[in-house]
């Protein structure tokens, strides 16, 4: 959501903005908006003016009843002014109706203009033109077949899909055993992960206030995303971002206390409503996960310099388990409403011989801080609206699968890397069921 006196006096920035990210269906906004706004100002000083008559026609009143008791001439004049006060109390009841009538339909359309992106974002139309930038680590394809990831989560009984799908339909699953554990290794790691970085370990609500949702991301993603419980105003959500964000709702924080760095676990839930891939089989993209998250929260000369620390946080996580990753910076067409800049982490699949997304880091700006109105005062004592930044830290099931592929064995056992070996029992090897009878 951009600043309404960044529009006015920035409309063609602001329509080359909506360009670059191939929205053209939303050129007519910054007309509508510079509009309603020009007419909610008018409604505004009219208004005010009325309020101002007001008051002078109200001593005027009071000045003519006290001269009617010498001259009752001057009542009629007082009648007349007390007509004259009803009539700009009725039209300032129509004008107070209209600002608000009028502040709505700005406020949603000024939901629907994309924040403004960074200099440095690539200009492309889909996730198709995003750019890699970096690889870290060999991309290496072993001498022996890898299953399918389902696959090889059944030769160790840690999967029930049929069971999910009797019980929640597709898009859920059953974890059992060494891969269960796994599952929560990882996330155990990935927490302490982050609490080695100095960043504060939280568990947030799961479930939201439609104005929290409102504030932190578009209308377009939640609908897509956003799992609505009924009759109450409340939303699961769909990553602990959501909430994590809107624990700051209308706060002033103090200046010295920033930046708030956190991490945070939560169950994520979401449709995936137009996803391709929910019917197939597997776990990569699903209705129900867990996820470790980063969330900061900085001043904005600040922000620039953490989205750089989060996005490398993730690339030594996933080093650390022996998973090649590459960043992948998202081109303007592929950034969210909110975002000002974005890159994919994404870990090597050696079976399919390419890369797929584990991990999303995004600098917001300011656009959730001003939506929730989180703000700070700077060293002038002035107002300022905070940054918002989050990135993903490990997001199992799905990363599972880079795990599994990137650490499987020949002999179809899978190595445990020795940072993970003290959440496993000292593992170094998970066996296949049917070795481990032997």
């Amino acid at each position: 959501m951009l600043d309404i006196k960044f529009i006015r006096e920035n409309p063609d920035a602001v329509r080359e903005n909506i360009k670059k990210k191939f929205q053209d269906a939303k050129h007519p906004l910054v007309d509508e908006v510079l509009d309603l706004d020009s007419k909610r100002r008018a409604a505004i000083a009219e208004a005010d003016q009325l309020r101002s008559n007001r008051n002078t026609l109200s001593k005027q009143i009071g000045m003519l009843m006290g001269q009617a008791k010498k001259d009752p001439a001057k009542l009629a004049e007082a009648e007349a002014v007390k007509q004259q006060v009803k009539e700009q109390a009725d039209r300032l009841a129509e004008l107070e109706k209209q600002e608000t009538e009028l502040v709505e339909k700005l406020h949603h359309n000024m939901l629907l203009i994309p924040q403004m992106i960074d200099s440095s974002v690539p200009i492309g139309k889909d996730d198709s033109e995003n750019v890699e930038v970096q690889r870290f680590g060999a991309c290496e394809v072993p001498d022996f077949p890898i299953p399918y990831h389902v696959d090889i989560m059944e030769s160790f009984n840690g999967i029930d899909l049929d069971a999910a799908g009797r019980v929640s339909g597709s898009g859920f699953y059953y974890l059992l055993g060494d891969i269960a554990r796994l599952h929560e290794a990882v996330l155990a790691y990935g927490r302490d992960f982050m609490i080695d970085k100095g960043f504060t370990y939280c568990i947030p609500p799961f479930m939201i206030h439609g104005n929290v949702v409102e504030g932190v991301m578009s209308q377009t993603d939640m609908d897509g995303m956003m799992y609505k419980i009924e009759g109450e105003d409340l939303y699961l959500i769909g990553t602990s971002e959501h909430s994590m964000i809107g624990r700051f709702i209308d706060q002033i924080l103090p200046a010295e206390s920033l930046p708030q760095t956190l991490t945070s676990y939560s169950p994520c839930f979401r449709k995936e409503k137009g996803a391709h891939g929910i019917e197939e089989r597997g776990i990569y993209r699903i209705h129900q996960f867990e996820k470790q998250e980063m969330i900061v929260v900085c001043k904005p000369e600040e922000s620039k310099d953490w989205y750089e620390k989060l996005w490398r946080m993730s690339v030594e996580l996933f080093r650390s388990l022996d998973i090649p990753v590459r960043q992948l910076e998202c081109c303007s067409g592929d950034l969210a409403d909110l975002k000002v800049k974005s890159c994919d982490i994404e870990a090597w699949s050696p079976r399919q011989q390419k890369f797929f997304e584990v991990c999303s880091c995004s600098n917001l700006g300011d656009a959730q801080a001003r939506r929730l109105r989180i703000r700070y005062k700077d060293e002038n004592g002035k107002m300022q609206l905070c940054h918002t930044l989050n990135n993903t830290c490990v997001a199992p099931p799905r990363m599972l699968i880079a795990f599994l592929e990137n650490n499987l064995q020949a002999d179809g056992t899978v190595r445990i890397p020795q940072v993970l070996r003290p959440y496993m029992g000292g593992k170094e090897l998970l066996v296949p069921a049917e070795k481990s009878n032997l």
